[in-house]
């Protein structure tokens, strides 16, 4: 399988680097590295980077401080890179909007695969899509879906940021409303099963989602939570 697309490393360490090119350009993705903030934003800036992979424990630099930034200018996927047991780094990376973590040591298949999935979802050719592509936009609680662009409005008429993984964890309980879901299901629906850990990750999504679309995040009355089965999303949607 051959695959494209740029995917800029940023880590201090070389043979980390070196190790995660010699993955994925193996493969056919072009693959850059930056060892500090500074470099990473001068490739950013450069406009033809497809996705990041961004070690949090850069020397001297605060690795989540630098994933605020990139969500700050523009919404490239990125994949945090985390140590054995950081699962305060990897929670907290994801509420910044990572859409995927891994930690070191890593496998160089399991590093492929994350990185053609969330690749995928950026793009917007997801697998097991919930509904049909004759449905362009969902509307809810005076918000709407726009799959198409794939953006959330807020009531206002504003664009809500929204990660790949937030966008199709949304997507998945918008096209079965009243109706609870299981996190295996969720994982079907918006992810296809590619990759384990977004099930470990999912209630991070949720609350992510919850704080974007709910007025109590702490008392959520779209995204409920079935204690011992999975969500409910509550909403009448209307579809187009």
């Amino acid at each position: 399988m051959t695959d494209t697309g740029h995917i800029l490393v940023v880590d201090d360490e070389p043979h980390i680097c070196s190790l995660v090119e010699r993955c994925l350009t193996g493969v056919g993705f072009r693959a850059s590295s930056a060892s500090s903030g500074a470099e990473m934003k001068t490739a950013l800036a450069k406009g033809d980077v497809d996705m990041v992979v961004l070690d949090l424990m850069l020397q001297g630099e605060d690795g989540l401080d630098l994933l605020r930034e990139i969500r700050t200018e523009n919404h490239i996927p990125v994949i945090i890179l985390t140590g054995m047991g950081e699962t305060a780094d990897m929670v907290i990376g994801l509420e910044l909007g990572a859409d995927d973590y891994i930690s070191k040591p890593f496998e160089p298949r399991e590093l492929r695969a994350r990185v053609r999935s969330v690749l995928r979802r950026a793009k917007g050719n997801i697998q097991n899509e919930p509904k049909g592509d004759d449905i362009s936009e969902m509307r809810f609680a005076g918000w709407t879906l726009d799959r198409m662009a794939r953006k959330l409005i807020d009531p206002e008429g504003n664009e809500s940021p929204l990660t790949a993984a937030q966008f199709d964890l949304l997507c998945a309980l918008a096209s079965h409303p009243n109706r609870v879901l299981s996190r295996d299901q969720l994982l079907d629906l918006a992810r296809g099963r590619e990759s384990s850990p977004f099930d470990r990750s999912i209630d991070v999504h949720i609350g992510h989602l919850r704080q974007k679309i709910e007025l109590d995040p702490k008392d959520p009355t779209m995204i409920k939570t079935v204690y011992g089965a999975g969500y409910i999303f509550t909403p009448n949607v209307t579809v187009s």
